[in-house]
């Protein structure tokens, strides 16, 4: 009697846990944004202070490379505008003696064109002086238009320092994003080009679990729509949280062989990114389960 009773319980409990037990809609791995942090200039590594699993913050100077060359071509420009720009100065004072000569000139003329209406002296020396104006006015003309050529060659050179400093800039290597470095590519003192790896590292605010899900189930996918995921949180729980469905693959694909799915034995299956808020319990391949809900 007391054996039947214990079967009878044990049946009992066991059809309780298959009636509770939910089966998920899709497995995968989590996975997130990485970003390949390149060199953008030519030259050694004066220092890259990071380490892979280090976490950084976005727009901090993680590294630079050897700026001598370029300070020193910015510091030769600098040069030569400061000796362009003392011509201009000077440019400006002789336009300054030739408009005073100038004007003392025009005092001479009415002074003459009154001694010639009493003819008091010939017609042509009134005329020498009208003709000396003309030729002070073609004077400052002429090194005014000197001036504009070293407007243009200030401009340039301004240009080029601008440029200079661009690449100065370009060579203080400043972390894009906040997150975690994965990998390691560069060290100091190696020399480095333009688009040469340094580092890699992704951001791990937002992380996004990937599955594959058949075409049946497909249509409980909606782009934009909430979904359970959960994770394996020891002592036999799962942590379950929240998140959205952020993409949806436009093609099958032959399921991969370490990927399940909750129909047996499917052949070509659908990629699916869930996006989950990371509180820093979710790390990069770990895996995970989710369920689609409308």
């Amino acid at each position: 009697m007391k054996n039947l009773i214990l079967v009878i319980v044990l049946t009992f409990l066991i059809t309780s846990c298959f009636k509770n037990e939910k089966k998920n809609d899709a497995y995968g791995n989590f996975e997130a944004d990485e970003i390949i942090v390149s060199s953008q200039s030519n030259g050694m590594l004066e220092f890259l202070n990071i380490e892979e699993g280090q976490k950084l913050s976005k727009g901090i100077v993680v590294g630079v490379v050897d700026t001598v060359q370029l300070s020193l071509k910015r510091e030769q420009l600098l040069i030569q505008k400061r000796i362009i720009s003392s011509k201009r100065k000077n440019i400006a004072a002789q336009i300054e003696v030739i408009k005073q000569q100038k004007d003392n000139t025009v005092i001479e003329e009415e002074k003459y064109k009154r001694l010639v209406k009493n003819d008091a002296v010939p017609q042509k020396q009134l005329d020498e002086i009208v003709y000396q104006i003309s030729v002070f006015d073609k004077q400052m003309q002429s090194i005014s238009t000197q001036g504009i050529s070293i407007n243009d060659e200030l401009k340039s050179l301004d240009i080029q320092i601008d440029q200079i400093n661009d690449q100065i800039k370009k060579c203080y290597i400043m972390n894009p994003i906040n997150g975690t470095v994965l990998t390691k590519y560069a060290n100091k003192g190696e020399i480095t080009a333009f688009s040469k790896p340094l580092y890699k590292i992704a951001g791990m605010s937002d992380i996004y679990l990937k599955v594959y899900v058949s075409g049946d189930e497909l249509s409980k996918v909606i782009l934009g729509g909430k979904a359970q995921v959960s994770t394996d949180a020891g002592n036999n729980t799962m942590k379950t949280v929240e998140g959205t469905v952020s993409w949806i693959s436009d093609k099958a694909e032959f399921t991969p062989k370490i990927i399940q799915t909750k129909a047996e034995r499917v052949n070509l299956v659908y990629a699916v990114k869930i996006k989950v808020k990371n509180d820093g319990s979710f790390k990069i391949g770990m895996p995970g389960e989710v369920n689609f809900t409308k």
